[in-house]
C-alpha cells in the first residue's frame, strides 16, 4: 500500500496533521474498501464533529475519484464536550479517525492500481480558530476479495467504527419539553449508565454549554437538557447521540446510540438541578471516568461528563438572592482581611478627626467611599466579564497574578507607611508615580473619601474567592446586569461598615477624644503597612525570579530615598527636590521591566504522584493517569497570595491526621499554582463553576469528583475520605 500525506496549509501545520489511510491493503472489484481520513491536534487544539456547538464547522471532505468509484456519507465517532470559556463545542482533541466506505466497481481489472484523492477542510482551534485544509491521495491495488488482508490501521478503524453511533430503539423512550427543559427518559437495554451525554443533531435545538443532569433510578434513566430560548417552533423531535460512561472503552460499560423520538409538550417534575452543588451542606458529584453501577433503588444525581472525569457543578439551585446575600456577606468580612485594614484604618483616623463636623458632611464621606468601592468592584467585574466574553479565561484576583501590579502594590504602600511615620507628606504635586494616589488618602473633602473606596477594592478583590468562591462562580455565568448586580452587592457590604459610622454619628462618639495619641496613632498604622508589603513581596516572589526581586527591594530603597529628600525639601532644603525626582524615577525605572519578568520564570518540573513525592505539580494529564490506576486524587487548587489557601495548608492539611488519612487511603496528592497565570488551571476552576481559588476537589476510586468548602477543616476532609 502506498499513500502520500498531505501538505496542509502552513496557518495550520503545526496544530492539526492529516493523512489517508485505509482498513485493508487493497480493493476488490465489486466489493467497499473503508478508507479514513486521520487527524492528529496539537494538544488542547481542536476540530469539529458533524454540529459544531455553539461555534465552529465541522470537517468537510470532497473527493475525487475514478469513474465508476463512489464514496458513502462520512461516518461520524461520537465527539467529546469541549468547553471555551461560557461556550461549549463538540468536537476531538488528540487523534481522530473519519471512516467514509468507498464502493468498487465491479468492472475494476485485477492487478490495476486504484487511486483515491480527496480534499479535506477543517477548522482548527484552541484560543483562537485558524480554518485549514489538505489535499490528500491514496493508491491501492486491486485484488481478489481472497487476498485482502488487514493494514496496520485495522486496529483504529475498528475503535473508530465502535464509536460511530447507529440508531437504537430504547425501551419505553420519550422525549418531553416544558418551557425551557426537555427530558428525555428511557430503560434498557442497556446497562444503566453512570455518566451520560447528549449531542443534538440539529442546531438550535438545545444549550450547548448547560449541564445536562443525569438521574437513575433502577432501570430507568433521565437525561434533563436545557432548550435554546426561545425553543424553535419546528423543534418537533429530539434527534442526537446518546453517550454513556464515556462511550465504547476499556471498561466495557460504555456504550453509543443515535436516537430520534418525537416530541412532547409535557409539565415537568421540579428540575433536578435544584438538587445540584452549590448550595450549604450540598455534596458535589460529577460524573466519573469508568463508572460503578450503583445500588439498585438509588437515585443516582450526577452531570453528563465532559471529555476528563470533571463536570462543572450545577448552579441551577442557587438562586440570584442567595448570590446577592453571600456577597454583601463577603463584603463585610472583607473589612477584616489583612490586605484590606490597614487602608481603612486611615479614613477611620479621619472620621475620628472629623467627628464635630456636620452630619451632611460625614454623610458626604461615607458615601464618597462607598461609591468608590462599589464603582471599584463594578468596574472590575465588568473589565472580568469582558475579556470572558472574548474567550480570555481568566479568574477572580487575576490583578495579583500580575507582578507589576503586586510590584506597584508594595510601593504604595511603602510610601504610605513611610508617610505616616512623618518623613514626608503628601502635599506636592501629583506629577510623580503613585503620589496622586497616595495624596487622595490624605484628603479631607469627599473626593479623598472615593479615592480610598477606590484602593481598598483594589487590594480587597483577592481576598473575595475564600467567603464567596461560589457566589462570584455564579456571577459570572450569568447575563452581564445579574453579574454586575452580585458585584455591586459585594461592594455595598465591604462599604456599609464605613457607611453606618457617617449615617450614625452617635457611633462615633464612643471612639477617643481628639489628643497627642492620633499622631501614635498615626504612626502605630505604619507598621500594619510594612506587614502588608512583606506579605505582597512573599508573594511576588512566588511570581518572578530572585535577582527580579532583589530589584523590587532595590526599588524600595530608591522609594526611601525619594520619602526622605522630599521631605527635606517641604521643610525647607528645595535643593533637594532634584534628588527625590532622581530616586523616583530610578524606582520606577526598576520595578517596570517586572511587567515581563513573570513570563520568564519556569514553574517547577512536575513530580510524579508516584515518585514518592507528598505533593506533585498538578496535571491533567497526571491526573488522569491516577485515576486510570484507581488512585484517589486530592487536588490543591491555590496560589501565594490567597490567605485563605495558605491558612488552610498549614492549618488542615499539614494536620497530622489528615496526613495520616491520605497516606493510609493511598490518596495521590497534587498542588495546582495558581499564583501565576496559568489557563489550564483557570479552565479547571471554570469546570466547577469557580472563578477563584482555593478550591479543593477529591477524587474518589471511581474518578468521581467531590467539591470540598473553601474554608477547609479536618473533620470535612476526614469525612469524605472515609467514602472513598
Amino acid at each position: 500500500m502506498q499513500w502520500r500525506p498531505a501538505r496542509a496549509l502552513d496557518p495550520t501545520a503545526d496544530f492539526v496533521r492529516a493523512e489517508l489511510v485505509a482498513e485493508q491493503d487493497g480493493a476488490a472489484p465489486g466489493g467497499v474498501v473503508l478508507l479514513g481520513l486521520r487527524l492528529r491536534h496539537a494538544p488542547h487544539w481542536h476540530t469539529y464533529w458533524l454540529m459544531p456547538g455553539d461555534a465552529g464547522l465541522p470537517t468537510r471532505l470532497d473527493w475525487s475519484l475514478e469513474p465508476g468509484y463512489s464514496a458513502g456519507p462520512t461516518e461520524w465517532p461520537a465527539p467529546e464536550l469541549l468547553r471555551v470559556g461560557s461556550l461549549a463545542n463538540y468536537g476531538y482533541e488528540g487523534e481522530v479517525l473519519l471512516p467514509v466506505a468507498v464502493q468498487v466497481p465491479a468492472s475494476a481489472r485485477i492487478g490495476a492500481t486504484a487511486r483515491f484523492a480527496v480534499r479535506a477542510d477543517w477548522l482548527v482551534c484552541n484560543d483562537v480558530c485558524i480554518p485549514g485544509g489538505a489535499n490528500l491521495s491514496l493508491q491501492l491495488p486491486v485484488r481478489a476479495a481472497a487476498e485482502l488482508r488487514p493494514t496496520v490501521e485495522a486496529d483504529a478503524f475498528a475503535a473508530a467504527r465502535r464509536r460511530v453511533p447507529a440508531p437504537v430503539s430504547l425501551e419505553d423512550a420519550r422525549a418531553s419539553i416544558d418551557g425551557s427543559r426537555v427530558r428525555l427518559e428511557f430503560s434498557g437495554p442497556y446497562a444503566t449508565p453512570q455518566a451520560l451525554e447528549f449531542f443534538p443533531m440539529e442546531a438550535d435545538r438545545i444549550v450547548a454549554a448547560a449541564e445536562q443532569v443525569l438521574s437513575v433510578r433502577g432501570r430507568r434513566v433521565s437525561l434533563e437538557l436545557r432548550a435554546a430560548s426561545p425553543p424553535e417552533a419546528d423543534f418537533r423531535a429530539l434527534r442526537g447521540v446518546l453517550v454513556a460512561d464515556g462511550g465504547p472503552g476499556s471498561s466495557g460499560r460504555g456504550w453509543v446510540a443515535e436516537i430520534d423520538l418525537p416530541l412532547s409538550h409535557a409539565t415537568m417534575a421540579p428540575a433536578i438541578a435544584s438538587k445540584a452543588a452549590g448550595l450549604p451542606g450540598t455534596k458535589v458529584l460529577a460524573a466519573p471516568a469508568s463508572g460503578a453501577t450503583p445500588a439498585a433503588g438509588v437515585d443516582t444525581v450526577a452531570q453528563a461528563a465532559p471529555s476528563l472525569p470533571v463536570a462543572a457543578p450545577s448552579l441551577g439551585g442557587f438562586s440570584v438572592f442567595f448570590a446577592l446575600a453571600g456577597a454583601f456577606l463577603g463584603g463585610l468580612i472583607l473589612n477584616l482581611m489583612p490586605c484590606v485594614f490597614p487602608v481603612l484604618s486611615l479614613k477611620l483616623i479621619g472620621l475620628v478627626r472629623h467627628r464635630g463636623d456636620a452630619h451632611a458632611r460625614l454623610r458626604a464621606h461615607g458615601f464618597a467611599f462607598a461609591a468608590g468601592v462599589v464603582v471599584s468592584f463594578l468596574a472590575l467585574a465588568g473589565l472580568l466579564i469582558g475579556l470572558r466574553a472574548a474567550g480570555s479565561q481568566i479568574g477572580w484576583g487575576f490583578q495579583l497574578q500580575s507582578p507589576l501590579f503586586v510590584a506597584a502594590l508594595i510601593g504604595l504602600f511603602f510610601l504610605i507607611g513611610l508617610n505616616l511615620l512623618g518623613a514626608f507628606e503628601f502635599s506636592f504635586g501629583s506629577g510623580l508615580a503613585n503620589s496622586a494616589a497616595a495624596q487622595a488618602l490624605e484628603g479631607e473633602g469627599p473626593r479623598g473619601s472615593f479615592a480610598t473606596g477606590v484602593l481598598a477594592a483594589a487590594v480587597a478583590s483577592p481576598c473575595t474567592a475564600p467567603f464567596m468562591g461560589a457566589a462570584l462562580g455564579f456571577a459570572v455565568t450569568q447575563s452581564a446586569p445579574v453579574a454586575l448586580l452580585v458585584f455591586a452587592a459585594l461592594g455595598a457590604g465591604m462599604a456599609t461598615p464605613y457607611l453606618l459610622l457617617t449615617l450614625v454619628p452617635s457611633l462615633l462618639a464612643r471612639l477617643p477624644r481628639p489628643g497627642a495619641w492620633m499622631e501614635r496613632l498615626k504612626q502605630l498604622m505604619a507598621f500594619p503597612m510594612f506587614l502588608t508589603c512583606v506579605w505582597l513581596l512573599w508573594v511576588l516572589g512566588q511570581q518572578i525570579d530572585m535577582d527580579a526581586l532583589a530589584g523590587m527591594l532595590l526599588a524600595l530603597v530608591g522609594l526611601g530615598l525619594f520619602a526622605w529628600s522630599t521631605g527635606l525639601a517641604q521643610r525647607g532644603a528645595s535643593r533637594y527636590r532634584w534628588l527625590a525626582a532622581a530616586a523616583a524615577l530610578a524606582a520606577a525605572l526598576t520595578i517596570l521591566p517586572l511587567a515581563r519578568s513573570g513570563s520568564h520564570v519556569s514553574p517547577a518540573p512536575p513530580v510524579s504522584a508516584a515518585a514518592g513525592a507528598e505533593w506533585a505539580n498538578w496535571s491533567q494529564d497526571l491526573q488522569r493517569d491516577a485515576l486510570a490506576q484507581g488512585t484517589p486524587v486530592f487536588v490543591d487548587f491555590t496560589a501565594a497570595w490567597c490567605i485563605t489557601c495558605q491558612a488552610n495548608k498549614r492549618l488542615v492539611l499539614r494536620d497530622d491526621r489528615v496526613e495520616e488519612a491520605f497516606r493510609q487511603r493511598g490518596v495521590a496528592l497534587m498542588r495546582a499554582d495558581w499564583t501565576r497565570r496559568d489557563e489550564m488551571i483557570t479552565r479547571e476552576l471554570a469546570r466547577f463553576a469557580r472563578s477563584g481559588v482555593p478550591m479543593y476537589v477529591l477524587y474518589d476510586r471511581k474518578g468521581m469528583p467531590h467539591l470540598l468548602p473553601e474554608i477547609l477543616s479536618a473533620k470535612a476532609i476526614l469525612d469524605e475520605l472515609a467514602g472513598i
